[in-house]
């Protein structure tokens, strides 16, 4: 791709961008957080995007690979979850650890956000009223201008 640039500026673009890019984005990094990281215009990210495309695969694998963990853990906590957990004590000067299971019941807010995003037409709070006339006809409006 070097000869696609051979008339303008060099491109600050770097082979090992693609693995740097690959993991800020599973920090959550946007384009335009790339842009900074690079010290780049976003556009210039986007123009490399199509030159580059293991820095575009990089970018959504980095992506999708985040997504994909957030949504995993949205989904336990809008579910409840259980995890084992050892509690310390101290029994007679000495450290007692015990086994136990922790449980977290299901969070109401994490649910409403999942459903909200993932089947919104059933469960956003915006309803869609229609004022009919009679018979479900078109509401008709009659004014009388006065003079």
């Amino acid at each position: 791709m070097a000869d696609k640039h051979a008339g303008g500026r060099p491109t600050k673009y770097k082979e090992e961008y693609n693995q740097l890019a690959f993991n800020y984005c599973l920090l959550g990094a946007t384009d335009k957080d790339l842009a900074n990281y690079f010290d780049v215009n976003e556009d210039t990210v986007n123009a490399w995007k199509i030159d580059y495309p293991k820095f575009s695969e990089s970018l959504k694998a980095g992506k999708e690979d985040a997504d994909a963990v957030i949504a995993s853990k949205l989904y336990h906590r809008a579910s409840g979850y259980s995890h084992p957990e050892d509690k310390i004590f101290v029994s007679d000067g000495e450290p007692v650890i015990v086994p136990t299971i922790k449980h977290y019941p299901p969070d109401t807010t994490a649910a409403i956000f999942w459903l909200k995003n993932r089947q919104s037409a059933k469960w956003r709070d915006k309803t869609e009223q229609e004022i009919t006339g009679l018979d479900g006809k078109p509401f008709e409006v009659n004014i009388k201008i006065v003079e």
